[in-house]
């Protein structure tokens, strides 16, 4: 059964959306961006808004009998490939030796002009 997840210490969506969703033991995150409880935009620098993005998306997996080290696969969003290097620092600072599968893709826009948007899959432990 599709259960809806959340975390108090993650900002709340800014659309008609969860915050994750979970079923057959995987969670399914939405996509974070870098924004604060009220919806404002908490950085301008793509180390920062990762760092924001990561920490809340660990949160979020930790709060729901999961965690960065059962991440499964890992979507990324960027507004300019010319930050790749400067985001990829702090995504290893995260995921260290865990390697989840990932894929890496520019786009034109993100919501609130924010410059990284990340969603994962993770494995839920009962």
């Amino acid at each position: 059964m599709k259960k809806k997840l959340f975390s108090k210490n993650v900002p709340p969506p800014i659309g008609p959306y969860s915050q994750a969703v979970s079923y057959n033991g995987l969670i399914y995150t939405s996509g974070q961006i870098s924004i604060d409880n009220s919806g404002n935009v908490t950085s301008s620098d793509i180390e920062s808004q990762t760092r924001t993005v990561l920490t809340n998306i660990q949160s979020l997996l930790n709060e729901n009998n999961s965690g960065l080290g059962e991440v499964l696969k890992v979507t990324i969003y960027l507004k300019s490939m010319d930050e790749f290097a400067a985001m990829n620092k702090v995504y290893a600072e995260f995921f260290g030796t865990s390697l989840p599968a990932r894929s890496t893709i520019e786009v034109s826009r993100l919501p609130k002009d924010v410059k990284v948007e990340i969603d994962v899959v993770a494995i839920q432990n009962n």
